[in-house]
């Protein structure tokens, strides 16, 4: 069996002593790792076990080939791709326990490049000066766990080596107290949940649970989607309950919600048996109501929050959603279903709520009618979250999991 290794990631043309130190916290606490060098311009200030060269090696270039181009953006992307490649390959051979790495912008940039690289429960271990903002950039859909560097990583310093010292003591936590796996563990589905689409995910969820099925909800805001569909690609779930797609609409209409043009594609390409609902298609999420674009000034909003302001999604829009739906299931090479509920898709849109819109449903339903190909299409007289519509999308499911 091959042996594993952390593998800590550094441009040692000047993070060079940092990375040192880590290295010499990981082996004081047992932990074998190999230091990576991602530079490509002055000389390394220490010794790595992969060097240079043998990184960028997996592109088929060198280090100097990349640094005679003189641009410090391509050289970061190149090193970005090729510590992803060096880490994933290792993995596969069984040779990664886990993943460290310290940076700045560029740092940060290639350590998670390569972290991204690894499914999910590998330790990842990223300190960065980017930590106390907005790290999804980085961290996209993975379990990434960043540590705000509070200095730059620029020299060893009283604060510095604490906060180094920190990162390598978490790592060698992670791997001291590993979860190993239970024989009492069940087969696993994913589901997507809005706050206006609660009540019915948590019925959904019970009727799982008592099937004999472990259910993780993903919450719909962006980075769940995100995560849910890169889990789908690693081929450990039985099946798929999308009952909240309304990513698509922020991905559509410029919403802050979005999880990408890719959302709504990973079951259809692995193969994983789904049952597809159109869960908060009425709503397109904003921030703060002072935030939301001029452009729509004169649209329909609901003030969820102070923080959250809701935009009700037109007829047209709607229509453009159900047809991108529609094919995307339609793509689906294990067996899908597509449940529409009549009364409302959300909390938001049922009789006498802010956002009910018989002519908005009708137009998404049609589209959705003419572009799910051969996937089974069921249309129910209920509202999402009317409990019978829960209990169908979860026999729905079943029935298709089992091959009923």
């Amino acid at each position: 069996m091959a042996h594993a290794h952390v593998y800590v990631i550094a441009t040692l043309d000047t993070k060079g002593a940092e990375a040192a130190f880590v290295c010499e916290r990981l082996r004081a606490q047992g932990v074998t790792l190999k230091l990576v060098d991602a530079s490509c311009f002055a000389p390394p200030q220490a010794t790595a076990d992969i060097p240079r060269d043998a990184l960028f090696r997996t592109l088929q270039t060198t280090a100097a080939e990349i640094a005679a181009q003189g641009d410090r953006g391509y050289a970061v992307s190149q090193a970005a791709e090729a510590a992803a490649r060096l880490v994933a390959d290792a993995h596969q051979r069984g040779e990664v326990s886990g993943v460290l790495a310290i940076g700045g912008s560029a740092g940060t940039t290639i350590g998670t490049a390569a972290m991204r690289a690894l499914p999910l429960g590998v330790p990842k271990v990223m300190v960065s000066t980017l930590a106390s903002g907005n790290v999804r950039p980085w961290v996209g859909d993975k379990d990434i766990l960043m540590l705000n560097s509070v200095v730059d990583i620029a020299g060893l310093n009283r604060i510095s080596r604490k906060i180094l010292a920190n990162a390598a003591a978490a790592m060698a936590g992670m791997l001291a107290q590993p979860l190993a796996p239970s024989s009492a563990d069940k087969p696993l589905i994913a589901a997507t949940m809005f706050g206006v689409t609660t009540p019915c995910i948590t019925h959904a969820r019970e009727l799982l649970e008592a099937a004999g099925y472990e259910v993780l909800v993903f919450h719909a805001t962006g980075s769940g989607g995100q995560a849910m569909e890169s889990l789908i690609g690693e081929r450990v779930l039985a099946g798929v309950l999308d009952v909240t797609t309304t990513e698509l609409a922020d991905e559509l209409v410029g919403g802050i919600l979005s999880a990408g043009p890719t959302r709504l594609t990973a079951a259809a390409q692995a193969g994983v048996p789904q049952v597809v609902s159109v869960g908060a298609l009425d709503m397109v999420n904003f921030g703060p109501r002072e935030t939301v674009p001029a452009k729509f000034a004169s649209r329909r909003f609901h003030v969820h929050n102070a923080t959250v302001t809701l935009m009700r999604t037109t007829p047209h829009e709607c229509a453009q959603l159900g047809a991108e739906l529609g094919r995307k299931v339609a793509a689906s090479s294990a067996p899908a279903a597509i449940v529409l509920p009549h009364q409302g898709v959300s909390a938001l849109d049922r009789a006498g709520q802010p956002f009910d819109d018989p002519v908005a449903r009708a137009a998404m339903f049609e589209a959705i009618r003419n572009n799910h190909g051969n996937v089974e299409l069921l249309e129910l007289p209920h509202h999402i979250n009317d409990p019978d519509f829960a209990a169908a999308l979860v026999n729905k499911l079943l029935a298709l999991i089992s091959g009923c």
